[in-house]
C-alpha cells in the first residue's frame, strides 16, 4: 500500500524515546515467529543518531453511518464494531437530547427520549444497514433496529465470545450498567438477550461510560476495562474472570509516561489481532473546563501496564464537527475490510449534542502502522535487545521516502555483524529481506540493528 502524506493523514507526533516499561532482559527475549510491533520500547535496545519513535494518525474518509431514526439522535454513542465471519456487527446506543430548537437554545441536557440499544450490519464495514427486527415497541411500532430496553441500556457493549466452552446459547455476550454496577447479558445471535443472573457482577466503579470485555485466548480468561474515579480523576480498571460473572484481581491501569492527573475513560482496549500479545487502546481524554474529549493511543503487553502517547489519535481539529461537547469518542473495535490487506480501519464519533444526528466517520491506518520508528534525514539506527526466533526469513513492514533506505544488520550474542541486508526502498507492508551477508537464523540469541534513512519501520517477524 502507498501511503500518501495528508494533513489528516500519517500524520506523525513525536515522541520522546521513554524508558523502558520492563527491565532490560539478562536473557534473550524469546519471539519465535511472532508479528512484533514497534510500539514501545520493550524490544529495543538503543536508539542513535536521528531517529525517533512517532504516533501515527489514522486518514479520515467518510462518514459511514448517522443516528438519524426517531429511536436513535445527537446523543447516540458508545458504538462497538467486530468482525463476525463474513459480517460486520455493531452494537449502540440511541437516544437524543433536546430537539431542533432546544439545541439552539442551548438546551442540550434534556433526553428526548428513552436511551435505547440498538443493532446494525454491514458487508463491508462501510454501508451499514438497520434491519427491522420487531423486537421492541418503540412509539408505538416494533419497526426499529432495537435489541435491548431497561437496565443497561445506556452503555450496552457487546462482543462475540470466543472462549471455545462457551455455549452456543451464549456466543455473544455484553456488559451493562444497572442499579449497583455492571450487568452481564448473553445472546445466541447477537440480537435476542437476556440478563444472567439477577445482580451487579462488577461493582467497584463509576460506570458512566463504555465499560468492555472480551476473551482473552491467549490467557484463557476474560478481561474487563471500566471507568473508576481516584482522586476525583477519570480512571480505568480492570479485572479478569473465568467464567464472566465472578471478577478478581482488580486494578488501575499504569501508564509511561504516567498520566499526570488526566481525565482517562471510555478506554476501547482490545487484543491486536495480527499480534494477539499486544492489547491496543484509544482512551478518551476530557477537559472539564471545555467538556471537550479526544482519543489518544496506549499499548500494553500485559494489559495493565500501558505506554501512553500523548498527541490526540483523532483531533478534534479532523473533520468534522469534532470541537464539541463530548463530541470525539473512539468506536471500539479495528476492523481489517474486505480487499483492504494493507489497511486498518477505525471510527470515530462527531456531531454530539448537536441539533442534527450524531455521525460516525471511518479513519484508516496502515496495517500495524500506529507507531513508526522514523530515521530522518540524517539518518540513525536502532538495535534490538537480545532475541532468539524462529524461521530464516525476515518480514518488514516499512516505508522509505524517495532517496530514502532501510537496511537490516543481524549481531550475535557477542555484537559481532553476522548478517547484512540489502537495502530496502519504496513502501512494503510485508516485504522479505534480501541479504548481501546471509545470517543463520533460527539458531542461536541475535541482535537486530535496523539503519534508517528517511525511512519508517513499523513491524518485523521471522518466518
Amino acid at each position: 500500500m502507498t501511503c500518501r502524506l495528508r494533513l489528516y493523514g500519517l500524520l506523525a507526533i513525536t515522541c520522546c524515546f521513554l524508558p523502558a516499561r520492563f527491565a532490560p532482559a539478562a536473557e534473550p527475549i524469546a519471539i519465535g515467529d511472532r508479528l512484533e510491533l514497534l510500539v514501545d520500547d520493550y524490544l529495543v535496545d538503543s536508539l542513535q543518531g536521528d531517529i525517533q519513535r512517532v504516533m501515527i494518525r489514522p486518514e479520515p474518509k467518510e462518514v459511514v453511518f448517522t443516528a438519524d431514526e426517531a429511536w436513535e439522535g445527537n446523543t447516540s454513542g458508545y458504538y462497538t464494531v467486530f468482525q463476525d465471519g463474513d459480517l460486520y456487527r455493531m452494537i449502540y446506543r440511541g437516544w437524543q437530547h433536546g430537539d431542533k430548537d432546544d439545541v439552539a437554545a442551548g438546551d442540550r441536557r434534556k433526553a428526548a427520549h428513552p436511551e435505547t440499544t440498538c443493532y446494525a450490519e454491514s458487508k463491508d464495514g462501510v454501508h451499514w444497514t438497520k434491519p427491522d427486527l420487531g423486537l421492541f415497541e418503540y412509539a408505538g411500532s416494533k419497526q426499529n433496529n432495537i435489541v435491548w430496553l431497561g437496565p443497561g441500556s445506556h452503555n450496552f457493549t457487546a462482543f462475540r465470545d470466543d472462549n471455545p466452552a462457551a455455549p452456543a446459547s451464549a456466543r455473544y455476550k455484553a456488559l451493562g450498567r444497572g442499579p449497583g454496577g455492571l450487568f452481564a447479558f448473553e445472546s445466541p445471535d447477537c440480537i435476542h438477550w437476556k440478563q444472567i443472573g439477577e445482580k451487579a457482577v462488577i461493582t467497584h466503579g463509576a460506570f458512566d461510560s463504555q465499560n468492555l470485555a472480551f476473551w482473552d485466548q491467549d490467557r484463557k480468561e476474560y478481561r474487563a476495562y471500566w471507568r473508576f474515579f481516584g482522586q476525583g480523576v477519570r480512571k480505568i480498571r480492570t479485572a479478569v474472570s473465568k467464567n464472566f460473572v465472578d471478577w478478581d484481581q482488580e486494578a488501575d491501569l499504569s501508564y509511561t509516561p504516567a498520566d499526570e492527573g488526566e481525565h482517562l475513560y471510555t478506554n476501547a482496549i482490545q487484543k491486536y489481532a495480527r499480534a494477539p500479545h499486544l492489547f491496543v487502546g484509544f482512551p478518551t481524554r476530557f477537559e472539564k473546563k471545555s467538556e471537550q474529549v479526544e482519543p489518544i493511543l496506549i499499548v500494553s503487553r500485559d494489559g495493565e501496564n500501558f505506554t501512553r502517547y500523548a498527541e490526540p489519535v483523532i483531533p478534534r481539529t479532523a473533520p468534522q464537527d469534532r470541537n464539541h461537547n463530548r463530541s470525539n469518542y473512539m468506536v471500539w473495535g479495528i476492523l481489517q475490510l474486505p480487499g483492504k490487506p494493507g489497511e486498518l480501519s477505525v471510527y470515530g464519533t462527531e456531531n454530539y449534542y448537536e441539533s442534527t444526528p450524531g455521525r460516525l466517520r471511518q479513519f484508516v491506518y496502515r496495517v500495524d502502522g500506529f507507531v513508526a520508528l522514523r530515521g530522518g534525514s540524517k539518518g540513525g539506527q536502532a538495535t534490538s535487545r537480545l532475541l532468539t526466533q524462529s524461521g530464516d526469513k525476515l518480514v518488514l513492514n516499512y516505508q522509505a521516502k524517495q532517496g530514502g533506505s532501510l537496511t537490516v544488520e543481524v549481531l550475535d550474542a557477542a555484537g559481532k555483524v553476522v548478517g547484512k541486508s540489502q537495502p530496502l526502498t519504496g513502501d512494503a507492508t510485508a516485504a522479505t529481506v534480501v541479504w548481501q551477508q546471509q545470517p543463520k537464523l533460527g539458531q542461536g540469541a541475535l541482535q537486530l540493528r535496523f539503519h534508517l534513512q528517511d525511512a519508517d519501520l513499523y513491524s518485523f517477524r521471522f518466518q
